[in-house]
């Protein structure tokens, strides 16, 4: 399994559970995760064989959470130490998303924000480093910046004036930091798993 193929299934698990009522067919799930169409049409094939789709629609929420988390990619990570961090973020004129504990806090409001965790686009990582070091200093800190995949980002939304991360690629981040993260996961899956129609003779 090269990086790129890991990638695009991420990408076809974070479309799916972002329209999960079945509005985009697969055709047009192929060309927003810029996968080849036989690939991604056999992919979706095989979570419907397993009861996790119907056609596009999302039959199994918390089962295809389980498989993004199982295949999930893992970023690349830079630390820092900032006094301000959602300050800098909130005044910055770049791209983001928040995602763990203080993203968590903004919809949920159940983690204590502990540490500050958000995903850039990877060509702006140069930007982000000397805006991030212009006050506050390298090294593990409070503010943990997440360089991965571009499409991260996708069904991004803003919460209290700040960026963040859409609620499946939250919960997903959630389960993989541990801890009291996956209890505040569980609790954001149970409410999108509700807010599902569920199929006729379900």
């Amino acid at each position: 399994m090269t990086k790129r193929r890991g990638l695009i299934r991420e990408r076809v698990l974070r479309i799916l559970l972002n329209n999960p009522s079945g509005g985009l067919s697969k055709y047009r799930i192929a060309k927003e995760c810029e996968g080849a169409y036989p690939w991604v049409h056999e992919l979706l094939g095989r979570f419907e064989s397993e009861g996790l789709l119907e056609g596009t629609r999302v039959r199994d929420f918390q089962g295809l959470i389980a498989r993004w988390q199982k295949w999930r990619v893992e970023p690349g990570k830079r630390e820092y130490m900032l006094r301000k961090p959602l300050e800098v973020l909130s005044k910055a004129d770049l791209r983001y998303a928040l995602t763990t504990y203080q993203a968590e806090n903004l919809v949920q409001n159940y983690l204590f924000p502990s540490r500050i965790d958000f995903y850039i686009e990877p060509t702006d990582l140069p930007s982000w480093h000397g805006l991030l070091t212009k006050g506050g200093l390298v090294g593990k800190g409070n503010t943990r910046v997440l360089v991965g995949d571009s499409q991260v980002l996708y069904g991004a939304s803003e919460v209290g004036g700040l960026n963040i991360v859409s609620i499946p690629q939250l919960i997903v981040d959630l389960l993989t930091e541990g801890g009291v993260c996956v209890e505040a996961a569980e609790m954001l899956m149970d409410k999108e798993a509700k807010k599902i129609v569920p199929l006729p003779g379900l």
